[in-house]
């Protein structure tokens, strides 16, 4: 995990709006996609139910529901379990895309994909990790110490264990042979 993600930054209630977004649509997704597959087999792959344009089956549908309700109940609560929640999240959501994108003519689509639930699964999964990158919280002593290395060129402010001992510090912002951006 990247050891400088942004402490209490300015657009956290902005992305936790937008994660909480993801979640009420995957939760309703769910809700409505049990309703219309309730009485098929779990793992139906022939089944052409679909909800909000993308097929699915009964175990999908009670995936999206649990799902729902934990990225929901994540920015009801907010906080770092906000946080965790939606970069784990995020990346669930990239990865099952992935997953399901290489099962798609296969017998193994056992979710009953179809290239516009991947679609759908990597967008919802970027909205989640962007949530998730902006938002840590921290005390006012930690955003201090943040916001200060990410505009002055001073130490890092963390201890990390993979950091190179007496590493050299960072260059002078005002030393013309270095770039701002390089």
């Amino acid at each position: 995990m990247a050891s400088h993600i942004p402490v209490n930054h300015r657009l956290q209630p902005f992305y936790r709006f937008l994660a909480a977004l993801a979640g009420v649509y995957v939760l309703v997704f769910g809700i409505i996609g049990v309703i219309r597959t309730g009485s098929h087999p779990l793992f139906d792959q022939h089944l052409n139910a679909s909800v909000f344009g993308l097929r699915e089956n009964l175990a999908f549908s009670i995936i999206s529901i649990i799902v729902g309700v934990i990225v929901l109940g994540g920015a009801i609560i907010g906080g770092n379990l906000d946080h965790f929640i939606n970069l784990f999240g995020g990346m669930v959501f990239l990865v099952a895309g992935l997953l399901m994108m290489t099962l798609l003519e296969t017998d193994a689509n056992f979710l009953n994909f179809q290239m516009a639930t991947c679609i759908v699964s990597f967008v919802i999964g970027i909205v989640l990790f962007t949530a998730g990158l902006y938002g840590r919280t921290g005390s006012l002593t930690q955003m201090e110490h943040e916001e200060h290395f990410r505009t002055h060129h001073v130490h890092d402010p963390e201890h990390h264990n993979w950091a190179i001992p007496e590493s050299a510090p960072r260059p002078v912002e005002n030393d013309p042979d270095v770039h701002r951006f390089a």
